[in-house]
């Protein structure tokens, strides 16, 4: 049974003007996780992140047709520097490494640049290794949304239908546990139940909110705050526990305190609106 913390009211018919006020209670909670700072989990996380290297689209590509499940891969002396090894027998992905050499007696390159030596970009074939090919020490996570939706899941995707927005699931969109694309909706399967609706109500939010002029008015930042911030609000009115995902999530995409106030009335309206849509009848 779907017990709300003890200072939210039971969620029963809830009123519009009632979700207003829960939806202050819980940014206020948001706006104090965010004043805090990154958290041990955020530092740890981006600390991880700092040593993947980005992948060009044709490395992405390669990576792609050889190992379609790789979320995220590296070499093996990286792999190394985080206290994990690749396990025995897994085969390494091929990927192109640029690499700078020097053209000697070019003739091309004398006429050029007047200089019998010059620098010329090359690739060569590298491996490396998905980390589900490894093994070790933990890679950090960020902490996702904990609890039973109960039945408020149900209810929320009938609100989606309602509007007249699709709602479809596929493994294709990781690793994004979520994707809105005007009219549609797609979660990624196999989400945990609390983070199912989490990432469907974010998905909604972007479904409500920027899908109009105001897309044209705001930037990735705000747009994902307030997203998140929606779905924020919703989980803990409905007595999920964050265990600040939603607060780590923001600073990610470099939003803070500030970018959540300005973008307040635009927050409270739609999570007052899914709150009020998705609460039980009397």
């Amino acid at each position: 049974m779907l017990v709300a913390p003890p200072w939210i009211p039971q969620l029963s018919a809830l009123k519009l003007e009632q979700a207003k006020d829960l939806t202050e209670q819980a940014l206020d909670k948001l706006i104090e996780a965010l004043e805090a700072g990154k958290s041990e989990t955020l530092k740890a996380y981006l600390a991880m992140m700092s040593r993947f290297r980005s992948y060009s689209l044709a490395n992405l590509m390669l990576i792609a047709f050889q190992r379609p499940s790789a979320i995220r891969v590296a070499g093996f002396q990286t792999w190394k520097s985080m206290g994990r090894f690749v396990k025995k027998g897994e085969k390494g992905i091929v990927i192109l490494a640029p690499i700078v050499v020097n053209r000697k007696n070019s003739q091309e390159a004398i006429e050029e640049d007047g200089d019998e030596e010059t620098r010329a970009l090359r690739f060569k074939p590298v491996f490396v290794w998905a980390q589900d090919q490894t093994d070790g020490e933990p890679i950090p996570e960020l902490p996702t949304v904990q609890g039973d939706p109960g039945e408020y899941t149900e209810r929320l995707k009938a609100y989606v239908v309602q509007l007249g927005i699709s709602l479809e699931y596929s493994k294709e969109i990781a690793p994004a546990k979520g994707l809105s694309q005007g009219g549609k909706i797609t979660l990624l399967p196999d989400l945990s139940p609390a983070e199912n609706l989490s990432v469907l109500v974010h998905e909604l939010s972007h479904e409500q909110l920027h899908r109009t002029e105001r897309r044209a008015q705001t930037t990735r930042t705000i747009r994902e705050t307030e997203a998140e911030a929606v779905a924020f609000v919703v989980c803990q009115a409905i007595g999920l526990e964050s265990n600040g995902s939603s607060a780590d999530y923001v600073t990610l995409w470099n939003g803070n305190k500030e970018t959540l106030l300005q973008s307040l009335r635009f927050i409270q309206d739609t999570a007052s609106q899914i709150l009020s849509a998705i609460s039980p009848p009397d």
